[in-house]
């Protein structure tokens, strides 16, 4: 398992190492004691989620406020997306800046995305399912989110017939954003 860092501090790709022959293959998706050690994160994971989207479905800019806030692990078991973080931490550097990763089922990269993050995804096959351990529960009432098509941010998603939820057409604007994440 290679586990490394990315261009905005403190989220990270795991590559895990998959062993195959005619039978199909195996890797290891996870593993505590690799992922403390190098990521330093001391948080447990409590809650496991799944959906499952067709081509062109836009997920996000999600995340949760504390005390509810969420470091997420998030991976594409059939298909592929388009990941995207933003930085919405205020005494970040890159605050306000984004990371993108491409994650699908061939490659079985994971992606970790820590507490002070708003995340979202765009599906880029049909029948993509994703896959995210949570470190908190989910809170109904500590969930907020950003518009996924902020001229601020200005991410550059692929474009497609957006299909996006009528909650993800009403979230924040960045500019409005005042965060509590340090």
């Amino acid at each position: 398992m290679n586990i490394k860092p990315c261009k905005i501090e403190g989220l990270w790709i795991i590559e895990p190492r998959v062993f195959g022959d005619e039978r199909g293959y195996f890797f290891e998706s996870f593993r505590m004691d690799l992922f403390r050690k190098t990521t330093g994160f001391q948080g447990d994971f409590v809650q496991d989620n799944e959906s499952l989207s067709s081509k062109g479905v836009l997920r996000g800019l999600h995340f949760q406020m504390p005390p509810m806030a969420q470091a997420k692990l998030v991976r594409v078991v059939q298909g592929a997306v388009l990941d995207v973080v933003v930085d919405i931490r205020k005494s970040s550097p890159t605050y306000g800046q984004f990371e993108i990763v491409k994650l699908d089922a061939q490659s079985k990269n994971i992606f970790f995305v820590p507490e002070g993050f708003a995340h979202g995804f765009q599906t880029l096959e049909d029948n993509t399912i994703f896959q995210y351990k949570c470190s908190n529960y989910y809170s109904k009432e500590h969930e907020m989110g950003l518009q996924w098509n902020d001229p601020t941010l200005n991410i550059p998603w692929i474009p497609d017939n957006y299909i996006i939820s009528e909650k993800d057409h009403h979230q924040s604007a960045f500019e409005n954003f005042e965060t509590v994440f340090d």
